[in-house]
């Protein structure tokens, strides 16, 4: 049996596929677990793979918790999976490397708020996507509520998970949820595969300090803001690569980063 998660390599992006196509990449507690394991394995070899790619076979980004496995478990499961699916999502968001989420198709419930723990969202234009929790007895409860009211403001988040309207990929762009819609899948993997070359082009420990600058600063004033860019840049003075920038703009050549 094919394992419900995937990942490969090219170069230095990482490609996280979610592999259960006939089930609309549906999140069983399985999937969490494989996904879980990837991204701890993506983490812990940040040298190597500077970015990460998220993406999914089939019809749909994903569908979001799998109800036919869920209709099974008790209410301590129930607590159990909700654990694991926000556990799992923080760890995302938390990488030290750009993610990038590219939205193939359906992306409801759970598999809206993985695309949301990802740095950036691309979509095709016949997606369809929403936290529909509300409809289903539940709430959002892998980050929905916080990520996409600190994303696109607490009003409009309120609208769309209140309502648990789905929404095309267009209004999703208009309201700020994802970074451009794309025509066809091909396109969708050329955007995504562009950004993240756009990225490698840069200095990786730079790239993951001015990521871990915004994130961190995101929450907090302005003043505890600045303090944490100082205390992100002071990381990046020891470093080889700034050193190579250096050398690299006085012989007029293009740097050489090895994340050093």
């Amino acid at each position: 049996m094919e394992e419900s998660v995937r990942f490969e390599r090219e170069g230095h992006i990482g490609l996280i596929t979610l592999n259960r196509p006939e089930e609309l990449n549906a999140l069983n507690y399985d999937t969490l677990e494989r996904l879980g394991n990837l991204i701890e394995q993506v983490r812990l070899d940040a040298k190597e793979i500077r970015v990460v790619i998220v993406k999914a076979e089939g019809r749909a980004f994903s569908a979001g918790a799998d109800l036919k496995e869920r209709r099974t478990l008790t209410e301590q499961q129930v607590r159990r999976n909700v654990r694991k699916i926000r556990d799992v999502f923080t760890a995302l968001e938390r990488l030290p490397q750009p993610t990038i989420a590219m939205i193939n198709g359906f992306a409801f419930g759970g598999g809206f708020e993985l695309a949301l723990a990802c740095d950036f969202r691309y979509a095709v234009a016949d997606a369809k996507m929403g936290l529909t929790e509300v409809s289903l007895g539940i709430i959002p409860g892998a980050g929905g509520t916080q990520r996409l009211s600190r994303l696109i403001g607490p009003s409009k988040a309120k609208e769309l998970i209140l309502t648990a309207r789905r929404i095309q990929a267009q209004e999703a762009y208009q309201i700020g949820f994802v970074n451009a819609v794309a025509k066809d899948t091909e396109e969708l993997r050329e955007l995504a595969m562009g950004l993240a070359s756009e990225i490698l082009a840069n200095a990786p420990l730079a790239v993951y300090q001015a990521k871990s600058a915004i994130d961190r600063g995101s929450s907090v004033d302005l003043q505890t803001g600045l303090d944490i860019e100082t205390m992100c840049y002071e990381v990046i003075i020891p470093t080889t690569d700034r050193l190579e920038a250096l050398e690299a703009f006085r012989e007029k050549r293009k740097p050489v980063f090895k994340g050093e």
